[in-house]
């Protein structure tokens, strides 16, 4: 608390466009992505690899990250990831 008033971090959201690549790089670009945000920041990732339905879910649980959402979309995926410790 400061002068009486209570201070909130704001988690950052951020996208990352990964549309026409191939395993791995999805989940090496996503690797990437999230050592660049803080923990609690979020990351929607698009792609359009067809593993990455396998690879991005199994990063996250892998490497502490939370899967908020996964959803198929015509032609790819998104995938909602907040950043874990």
């Amino acid at each position: 608390m400061l002068f009486g008033l209570e201070l909130r971090r704001v988690s950052t959201e951020t996208m990352l466009d990964l549309k026409g690549l191939k395993c791995p790089l999805p989940v090496l670009k996503t690797r990437k992505a999230l050592t660049r945000l803080s923990n609690g920041d979020r990351l929607t990732v698009l792609t359009t690899d067809p593993m990455a339905e396998i690879d991005i879910p199994h990063f996250c649980s892998e490497n502490g990250h939370t899967l908020v959402e996964a959803e198929r979309l015509d032609g790819g995926h998104r995938f909602v990831l907040t950043k874990g410790n």
